[in-house]
């Protein structure tokens, strides 16, 4: 042991000559350790909301949707086969889709639906994965439905219960030569994706039930797309663009859901004043420390030069102390950060509404990277403050 640390070290932790000193010292590890705990937290709260919105909406949601400014897609099979020939290997699934507005209705209680027609041999696993209820449509001709647990909640609906769908027929306003179709379905199936804006609004038929309540005939309304790379999706936008005239539009899921990842960027503006501020509050801890230590050990200072301590010796006294303050702290700052991290990523111990925040509970990613950075930076500043008195 060097003769800079050993007296460093008796510095901080003896309480012979100054408990004073070594209290000092305990809040100023206890300050570290907080601003480093919060920052980590802070910081990976953020990235998990991040990722866990980003993954549901593209899990739940198409990455590139065809539309048509008419209304349906009359020869889908005609695009289709254009747009493999264009995209190639970029696709990995691209399902037609029949979608329509509709009313729901269970005795007296009637909501406000969006009806997705699907083909039940497509890769629907987003859904299939957050069914909390029975099971997914597996026939077509059978009137199954299935619906979102929110949904299913106001309708007082469960698994098995029939519910009616009021249906404008070849999308023309009902009249007595033009009634609306009725039709009833079974529900099969009750998901929950965690969407409040999902699972109050989607339900699922097969794409021919669909096409039979809106009198449809073979017409999709879209045009699903997930590529295997999501990092192409604006880019394969614009090579569609290219290629989809009017009456069709291609549109992105950045588009489509343009308020949710706004949102998500606004999150990360306020990053860096929070970074400062917070291992702001652990520099200035440093200083305070060091600063009490220097104005009480003066004399002691003294006796140390005039037994033959150099200044460089002096330097690294201070330097080592500073050294110690940030380890120690910055390690409980981490101990901290992982274990309230860890309890809340394993119970949900803070839940959040999911009708505001598309999730139940807060969503935390404990991420190395997070822990490094926030350390190395912490480390890094609270050194170089400890030769600020010199």
């Amino acid at each position: 042991m060097s003769f800079s640390f050993f007296i460093a070290k008796k510095y901080i932790f003896s309480r012979k000559e100054s408990k004073f000193i070594s209290f000092i010292s305990v809040i100023t590890i206890s300050g570290i350790a907080l601003g480093v705990a919060t920052l980590i937290i802070s910081l990976s709260i953020l990235k998990g909301f991040e990722n866990t919105i980003t993954y549901k909406v593209m899990d739940f949601d198409s990455h590139i949707q065809i539309t048509s400014y008419s209304g349906t897609i009359p020869e889908y099979k005609n695009e289709f086969n254009k747009i493999k020939k264009i995209l190639n290997d970029k696709i990995n699934t691209m399902q037609p889709y029949l979608s329509q507005l509709a009313i729901i209705s269970k005795k007296r209680r009637k909501e406000g639906v969006s009806v997705k027609g699907i083909r039940l041999h497509d890769n629907w696993n987003g859904i299939k994965r957050d069914i909390i209820a029975g099971k997914f449509l597996e026939e077509e001709n059978k009137n199954y439905i299935v619906i979102g647990k929110k949904l299913a909640d106001k309708l007082l609906t469960k698994l098995g219960d029939y519910v009616t769908l009021f249906a404008l027929s070849n999308e023309k306003l009902p009249s007595l030569d033009n009634p609306p179709n009725i039709e009833k379905f079974q529900i099969v199936g009750i998901y929950e994706s965690g969407m409040s804006s999902y699972d109050d609004l989607n339900v699922y038929v097969s794409l021919k039930d669909a096409q039979d309540l809106f009198d449809l005939d073979d017409q999709i309304s879209g045009i699903d797309i997930k590529l295997n790379n999501t990092t192409q999706i604006n880019e394969t936008k614009d090579i569609l663009k290219k290629v989809m005239r009017y009456p069709n539009k291609v549109h992105t899921i950045y588009e489509t859901h343009r308020n949710i990842f706004t949102w998500i960027e606004l999150q990360k503006k306020p990053i860096p004043i929070i970074l400062t501020l917070i291992i702001l509050v652990a520099v200035f801890n440093i200083i305070g420390t060091l600063l009490i230590m220097v104005l009480e050990k003066t004399s002691s200072l003294g006796v140390l030069r005039s037994i033959g301590a150099n200044r460089r010796q002096i330097i690294k006294i201070f330097l080592y102390n500073g050294f110690i303050l940030s380890i120690v702290g910055i390690f409980l700052g981490n101990l901290l950060a992982f274990v309230l991290g860890y309890l809340q990523l394993h119970y949900d111990i803070i839940s959040i509404p999911s009708s505001v925040y598309l999730m139940s509970s807060v969503p935390i990613e404990l991420s190395p990277a997070i822990f490094i950075g926030v350390s190395f930076v912490t480390l890094i500043l609270c050194l170089v403050q400890s030769l600020y008195f010199f």
